[in-house]
């Protein structure tokens, strides 16, 4: 069973809008939703699940909104937390931001995407692009006379629009890995984990069968093949057109593609990579008039590699003044009203070390060290590389009238929550 009714609400718990889809559940029962979420947070014991009586709240919060779901059934809690991060994406797609304003602006648009979301409490069409084939922006200028229903909410393929025709036949491929890491005060690697994604832009005419192969560890374990170059994936997550059954029988990712871009998989590495880019810094404190900070980066990757539009982000005392830097690449800026110094290096090719020196006045009036020192934050990204060592081996296009098509494939690393604790 899923949700009895879904509420969009602001942030003191009012219904904005709201669809009742089985009437088992009375709609005045969302006035008991926000004094028992303040009861929880009060309480320090707030869940995603509220319940109140026989009635259940699966609720989450985006931007200024809530968004709930009530159920009094035993209803399938995976589902309706996928449904409801559904209706976000789908409200965003079509309103840019999805907050209290643009909730009031297209209430027409809303109820209507309601309809077509979910029927009955199960959910229903929730791709984006299908639903803008007959669900327009232009509510007002919808032609009158016959509704057809597109072909494509009809079909097997759910998707993807038939008769779909392209001059030229291309595939890009982004393979994008963040890495998250957290380095504590003597070194050692607290955490380390590598989030990828790939993702597909498809320019395709017709109904194309997509075929990826990828260096997956599984892969190479099924076929009997060495295990030398092969990377063991976690977390699997794929769009719905991969079909499930043929990649658990023999690993390949077999697939007839949205049109345009959209994410295909995803997955997660938790090994202990090598800190791409390591920090070291030194902070010194003379008799409470001036700080001086000193922080040498090294690039821990292949010297063939470059990292770009690297930012290095140094905390300061909240109450220095009177910045100086000298740094032997890149530029320095103090921000004042976050209490850093962001360190900007355009290039930094790998196995080079730079070196930041900054120097600030501090004020004679000594206050008291109650301050915790933030960590140093890094981002970067480095093109053509990837710390997986994931790789796409093959992309077969099929489709029945036989025509050619370019796959093209690019690899990116860069920084997901990249962080370095501070003495």
């Amino acid at each position: 069973m899923s949700a009895s009714a879904v509420f969009v609400l602001d942030l003191k718990g009012k219904p904005l809008i709201s669809r009742n889809y089985k009437g088992d559940v009375s709609m005045a029962e969302i006035d008991h939703f926000m004094p028992l979420l303040m009861q929880k947070e009060e309480e320090g014991a707030l869940t995603p699940l509220l319940a109140h009586g026989k009635v259940h709240f699966l609720w989450i919060k985006h931007t200024n909104l809530y968004l709930v779901a009530t159920t009094m059934k035993n209803a399938n809690a995976s589902l309706v937390y996928s449904f409801l991060y559904k209706v976000v994406e789908v409200f965003s797609e079509y309103f840019k931001e999805l907050e209290e304003e643009s909730i009031r602006d297209n209430f027409v648009i809303i109820y209507e995407l309601l309809d077509e979301l979910m029927d009955f409490g199960f959910p229903q069409t929730t791709d984006s692009k299908i639903l803008q084939e007959y669900i327009t922006q232009q509510g007002n200028k919808l032609e009158t006379g016959k509704s057809h229903v597109p072909p494509t909410v009809t079909n097997a393929v759910s998707w993807r629009s038939e008769g779909l025709k392209y001059k030229k036949n291309e595939v890009f491929i982004d393979v994008i890995e963040s890495v998250n890491l957290l380095v504590n005060t003597n070194g050692s690697v607290l955490l380390s984990e590598v989030v990828g994604t790939i993702k597909l832009k498809v320019f395709l005419s017709g109904m194309p069968e997509l075929r990826l192969g990828l260096n997956d560890r599984m892969l190479f374990e099924l076929t009997g093949r060495g295990k030398n170059k092969s990377v063991e994936l976690e977390d699997v997550k794929f769009h719905q057109c991969v079909r499930l059954s043929r990649f658990d029988n023999d690993r390949t990712i077999s697939f007839i593609p949205p049109d345009g871009d959209f994410e295909l998989m995803s997955y997660r590495l938790n090994t202990q990579v090598k800190p791409l880019i390591w920090i070291e810094s030194v902070i010194e404190k003379f008799s409470h008039s001036r700080v001086e900070i000193m922080v040498k980066a090294k690039g821990q990757f292949k010297k063939q590699s470059v990292a770009n539009g690297v930012e290095i982000s140094v905390p300061v005392p909240s109450d220095a003044d009177s910045p100086k830097f000298k740094t032997s690449v890149g530029s320095a800026k103090y921000l004042p009203e976050k209490n850093v110094v962001i360190w900007s290096i355009k290039s930094f090719p790998g196995g080079k070390e730079f070196l930041m020196r900054a120097h600030f006045g501090l004020p004679s009036v000594e206050t008291e060290e109650m301050e915790g020192r933030p960590p140093i934050s890094v981002r970067f990204e480095i093109p053509y590389f990837t710390v997986s060592g994931i790789q796409v081996r093959y992309m077969k296009i099929i489709e029945k009238s036989g025509y050619q098509a370019l796959p093209w494939v690019r690899y990116i690393t860069q920084s997901g929550d990249y962080q370095l604790r501070t003495h």
